[in-house]
């Protein structure tokens, strides 16, 4: 089994970070794969299924989330149910520090093929997904720090964002 992990802090309220986390279409920037079935826009809630399609290494990838622990604000889980792993778990976990949100990542799977499977999967998939999980908090965390995250949340969730946003002071230094 490996696991791959990643954290981020963000100047912006947990339950922003976390409705931006659960967002199809930015997961979708993020991962440069396509949802074709299932949950295919807006954010995904308890019990949502994702049917992503794409290219890893050269090679079609069909992949079916679902996620498998909804905790909102503070966590969620996808867990594989067809793919490419023998087994795969991603933890998204938001701690609020001070007004700010700790986006922390965590990513389990192990791959099939046994000893073929762990030697491709050590120098291979570990690094590629060790990049996705970086490029996937850095660009959720551009768009919660900006006014870009309006175009992906719904009027509802802008409102509540807006009454979670940290207060901010200014000096006069």
């Amino acid at each position: 089994m490996f696991t791959v992990s990643d954290s981020i802090h963000i100047n912006a309220p947990m339950d922003r970070c976390f409705l931006l986390a659960t967002h199809v279409g930015l997961t979708a920037q993020a991962l440069e794969m396509q949802p074709v079935a299932g949950t295919v826009a807006g954010t995904l809630g308890p019990g949502d299924r994702v049917v992503w399609t794409g290219w890893r290494f050269g090679l079609p990838l069909v992949h079916e989330g679902l996620v498998t622990r909804y905790e909102r604000p503070a966590f969620f889980q996808d867990t594989m149910a067809r793919g490419r792993f023998r087994k795969y778990q991603h933890d998204h976990q938001f701690t609020e520090i001070d007004g700010h949100t700790l986006v922390v990542e965590r990513l389990r799977f192990s791959m099939p093929f046994g000893p073929l499977g762990r030697q491709l999967g050590k120098r291979l998939v570990v690094p590629a997904v060790t990049k996705l999980l970086r490029r996937r908090v850095e660009l959720l965390r551009q768009v919660a720090e900006s006014y870009e995250w309006r175009r992906y949340l719904d009027e509802e969730n802008i409102e509540r964002s807006m009454q979670m946003e940290p207060t901010q002071t200014t000096s006069n230094a």
